[in-house]
Order: C-alpha cells, then structure tokens, then sequence
C-alpha cells in the first residue's frame, strides 16, 4: 500500500509529516508527498528523500486582498485538479494531510478520487485550512484532548504531535564543539521559527551584551530582507569585547544543528507555533513563549496557556515585551535551575512519545 503525506508551509504542518514518513519507512510502507512547488515541505521532504509532487497553492487569507482573488479562482482549483491526477496515479490507500494552505486542494482531490483522509491537527485552536478538511476527513488525530472539542467527537482520536527521530538524539558535545561553547556556562536557544520573528531579534539585540555577561545565546533570527534583522544582529555582536562575542551566536535558520542546540540549551525563548511547543514538550525543554498575536484563532497564545496551565512554561506577551523585561524574565528563570528542571518535565508530561506510531496505526485502520 502507498499513503500520501499532505501539507507544509510552516515547520508546525511539515515536521509531524516527515516523522510519521520516518515511521513508515520503518515498517516499509510506501508513501509520497504532495505539497507546494517552494514551500519549506518541498525542500525538506526531498532532502529525506520522499518522493515529492508539487501542485499549485493559494493562502486562505482571514483578510481582504487582491491575492485572495487570484488563489481561490486560479491557484486552488488548479492545485485540486492537480492533486487528483496524481492520487489517480500514485493510488494510495489514505492520505494524511498536515495543515496548512497546502493541505487542502489534496484533501478535496482525495475527496473527488475516492481516497480517505486522516487530518492532523498540531495547534490547541484548529486553522480554518484544518476546519474545512476535517470536514471530509475519516478521522482527526489531535495533538491535544481539548482541541477535540472544535470537531465531530466520533472521528476524533488524540495521537499527540510526532517528533522526528533526529531531534531525540542530539548530543550536547556536538554543540559544544560545533560552536565552542563553554560547558559551564547556561546555553539559551532563542528561535523565531523559520522566518524569524522581528519583535523578539530587536528586543534580544537591545540585551545582548547583557545576557552573554551570564549566559551564552544561539539565535535563529530568520534572514528576512525587509527588516536587516541578521546583519544588525550581526553588527550588535562584534561591538562585543571578543571575549562576549564569542558567546553570541547568530544563524538566519538551522538544520542538522538543532538535535544537538537541544540537547545543550538550558532555556528556550521563542515563538508558541505548533513545532516549537511540540519540541520542548517532547524534550523536556524549560521555555519562555512570546506567541505571536494575531495567529489565526490566535492559536500560538492558546498553545503557550495549555503548556502554562501545566506549569510547562514561562509566557511573556508580545503586547508586554520590552528588552528590559524580556533580560528580567531569562535572568530569573536561570537564577533558579530547580525551577528550570521542573518546568521541563511538566512540560514533558504533556507529551505523547509514541505519537508517529499511533498516527500510523490510524492511518492503518482507514486504509482498511
């Protein structure tokens, strides 16, 4: 049998795709992804060596804009078509759809070619791309039991997010080496996702010097053009005495570094997207969230309050976010390694290890 992976991006609709590909391979079960021609997906799914299909996409914009326009008339029936002729070739048995604008023209061509679908849902709050295709979904594999309220309990079954393999295996020596850290000293991750995310690179530029006086800093600030955030990043750091700027380390993105910045950080700050919060969970990583207002649903301030109300984490608005605050708030959490370790492993209790396996098994049960 063949089961077709649907859906990308963002990193929080792609990463749960490629481990459950990961499990497949496992039990030598054939699979394909269908996804964007540019998206983060295409590059990912091919440098893992997934068969990979792009079609056309349009957004799902909550908003008014001539794009709008273009995608729901052009791009989207076109994806559609697109998708349906390669499900008519590549006969899979279900196809399992991610999220994201991606997702939905393979959902509604499975529906035309008479395919199952499984959707998976990452976030607390559901996206609307996620809304309309578990409307023709056999079954919706949620992250958390609480998000099952937004669809039809009968089809719901709480799998858990699934972790790629790689991330479990880090080494913090591999860090240590990769970027000469100082082993005595506190590692803190800051990540704004894959685009980075401008309010939290301004306000740790501000601090900078500050933090590197006690601790030691990775950030991945995305490399957008329109904001030069990585070259003021970059400028901010050699205006350090040598001996700080060495423990200030700026990447526009990472890739094969992750597993083992995870295993080295003792705090992660960043945005509350559905990978982020899926990852520190499942490592039992300590983290202070800024979600990103405005979210759809505002779904990244409703995945930070879920891992708060466990004790998982720390939650600094962005409506509140001063560079002041933000030094105020990283100093205390490393002031206090007690409270760090426990906040890791309630966040670690809301996690669902085996959570690639369970999204097989039901994968599985439709097939059939």
């Amino acid at each position: 049998m063949t089961v077709v992976i649907a859906g990308g991006g963002t990193g929080g609709h792609t990463s749960p795709g490629l481990a459950v590909a990961a499990a497949l391979r496992e039990r030598g079960i054939a699979h394909a992804w269908i996804g964007s021609r540019d998206g983060l997906e295409a590059r990912r799914a091919v440098e893992e060596g997934i068969p990979y299909h792009p079609i056309p996409t349009g957004k799902l914009r909550r908003y008014w804009a001539w794009r709008n326009l273009t995608d729901l008339a052009v791009n989207v029936p076109a994806g559609v078509v697109r998708a349906w002729a390669l499900l008519r070739r590549l006969h899979p048995r279900v196809v399992l759809a991610t999220g994201g604008f991606v997702a939905l023209p393979v959902v509604l061509g499975a529906a035309l070619a008479r395919v199952p679908v499984v959707v998976h849902e990452q976030t607390a709050v559901p996206g609307l791309a996620n809304r309309i295709a578990a409307r023709r979904a056999r079954r919706i594999a949620v992250t958390f039991a609480e998000s099952g309220r937004h669809f039809r309990s009968g089809r719901v079954v709480v799998t858990g997010n699934p972790l790629r393999p790689e991330l479990r295996a880090g080494s913090r020596a591999d860090a240590v080496a990769r970027f000469g850290l100082d082993p005595a000293l506190p590692l803190v991750y800051v990540t704004g996702g894959a685009q980075g995310a401008r309010p939290i690179n301004r306000a740790v530029g501000e601090i900078v010097g500050d933090l590197v006086a006690q601790a030691q800093v990775i950030h991945q600030c995305g490399d957008h053009p329109a904001t030069g955030d990585r070259a003021w990043l970059a400028a901010r750091r050699d205006a350090l005495p040598p001996a700080l700027a060495r423990r200030y380390t700026v990447l526009p993105w990472v890739g094969a570094e992750l597993p083992g910045i995870y295993a080295a950080a003792t705090l992660v700050v960043g945005r509350a997207g559905a990978g982020t919060v899926n990852e520190c969970c499942q490592l039992g990583l300590s983290a202070l969230y800024v979600p990103l207002p405005g979210a759809s649903g505002d779904e990244q301030t409703a995945n930070a309050r879920l891992v708060g109300r466990a004790g998982g984490c720390s939650i600094l608005p962005q409506a509140s976010l001063t560079p002041q605050l933000l030094l105020e708030r990283i100093h205390s959490l490393l002031a206090d390694p007690p409270r760090l370790k426990e906040m890791g492993e309630r966040a670690r209790a809301l996690a669902i290890p085996d959570a690639a396996d369970r999204l097989v098994t039901v994968l599985l049960e439709v097939a059939a």
